[in-house]
């Protein structure tokens, strides 16, 4: 291998990790920390909770996020005719081989909300990392916001903290408080002033209530527990509505899974035959490998 391959080699690696170092800090701060939910993976192939997510997607995302990678003609893959989407899906002037975009312009938008909305064409394929799935993060997101009076839209996020996004399916889901706990390790400094002070464990538990008002309060943590450790409970004024709006998130998360990549299905069958067809042709290879060689040995 000559120089200039080797050195070209090392610059692409050192250019991959750049890039992947880059994404983890564009993550916000504490994003990685909140436990996430786990998606009800099986809606994957359910074409008609799909259905009802594209459905929703229309509704509540597209007026400002797009999906410039999705044209309104691959919703037929789903089990949605033309005529449907016409009538139904499509309420501006564009046409069913054009692709899912909105009208809002990015520079307003970044006034509006401090950046523009993200397109969300593979958005679950961009946030599924090692640790987790993308499903399960936006599922978590989508269903972890509360009300909070210190920030611009009114809304904050237990997984994405100040996010510029408001709670889109609020008014489905009614109002609701959030008992937020979380052991932290406070500093108590020396009483004479001098030398190093004390630190403890303590828990600080914040009560978000319906109008975003909050109320604090810390209490001396147990030392078994440990610094980090986050406690979210969400108490809604109507169990029913909430549990209905966790279904539509779970519909709405199941069409972003098949958008992120539509062929998914297709990709496992092949993998199978494959596999299988590699199984059976190593089985042969090996036989005939036994039979050319019998009489040499």
């Amino acid at each position: 291998m000559s120089k200039k391959v080797r050195r070209g080699a090392r610059c692409a690696v050192l250019a991959a990790w750049g890039v992947l170092l880059a994404l983890g800090a564009a993550l916000p701060a504490g994003a990685q920390e909140a436990a996430l939910d786990h998606w009800p993976s099986e809606r994957a192939d359910d074409m008609v909770a799909i259905q009802r997510g594209a459905r929703l997607f229309v509704n509540y995302c597209l007026n400002c996020h797009s999906a410039r990678q999705m044209r309104w003609n691959r919703l037929r893959e789903i089990g949605i005719n033309d005529a449907q989407i016409k009538d139904e899906l499509i309420f501006g002037d564009q046409k069913v081989g054009d692709v899912m975009t909105v009208a809002m312009n990015p520079h307003d938008a970044k006034n509006w909300f401090g950046k523009a909305p993200p397109d969300l064409s593979v958005m679950v394929r961009a946030r599924s990392t090692a640790e987790h799935r993308g499903t399960d993060y936006i599922y978590t997101l989508l269903r972890g916001f509360y009300r909070d009076r210190t920030t611009l839209t009114g809304w904050n996020n237990v997984v994405y903290p100040n996010i510029a996004m408001p709670n889109i399916l609020w008014q489905r889901q009614g109002p609701r408080t959030l008992t937020l706990t979380r052991t932290e390790s406070e500093e108590h400094p020396a009483a004479d002033g001098k030398g190093p002070g004390t630190r403890e464990l303590v828990r600080v538990t914040s009560v978000y209530d319906a109008d975003g008002n909050v109320h604090v309060e810390k209490t001396p943590a147990d030392k078994s527990q440990g610094e980090g450790e986050e406690k979210v409970v969400f108490t809604p004024a109507d169990a029913k509505a909430a549990a209905q709006v966790d279904d539509d998130v779970a519909d709405l998360v199941a069409y972003l899974n098949w958008m992120a990549e539509p062929t998914a299905h297709v990709r496992y069958k092949i993998g199978v035959w494959v596999m299988g067809f590699l199984v059976i042709f190593l089985l042969v290879a090996h036989w005939l490998n036994k039979v050319f060689w019998r009489d040499i040995r």
